[in-house]
């Protein structure tokens, strides 16, 4: 199992990369795969705002292109204004969405930790995002 501390802080180091110039937002996601295996994501904004990707997006594309395919075990989440993390943030719907394709993928339902400076909540994906649409949907 992924250690929830490592994760976290993954995704801590992930939300200093954060491209926010517009939200000033920074978010960072970490991945954590059945493997022990860790990957990350930031945010990415963009001057059309409409084309910005979620850090939890960005580190599934991420994931997706390095050849994970399921065995999502869990999820961190971290961010906040000028990369002040106080309080936890959970993942927006898109993002839920985009996370739960890659869990149904390996049939898994990992634990989202959200993170704040002090605080973190802890949720299984599918208390996020119920009845779910995903690849069995079509």
């Amino acid at each position: 199992m992924i250690d929830r501390d490592t994760l976290i802080a993954a995704a801590r180091e992930a939300a200093a990369r954060a491209y926010a110039p517009y939200s000033r937002f920074h978010v960072g996601a970490a991945l954590g795969f059945a493997d022990g295996s860790v990957v990350t994501g930031a945010n990415v904004e963009n001057a059309s705002y409409g084309l910005t990707l979620c850090a939890e997006t960005a580190a599934v594309a991420r994931a997706m292109n390095g050849g994970w395919r399921g065995e999502l075990v869990a999820v961190a989440i971290t961010g906040g204004r000028d990369g002040d993390l106080a309080e936890p943030v959970a993942p927006c719907g898109r993002c839920r969405q985009v996370l739960s394709e890659l869990a149904q993928l390996g049939g898994t339902d990992p634990l989202v930790w959200c993170a704040g400076a002090e605080q973190v909540s802890e949720h299984r994906l599918s208390d996020l995002l119920p009845h779910a649409f995903g690849p069995a949907s079509l």
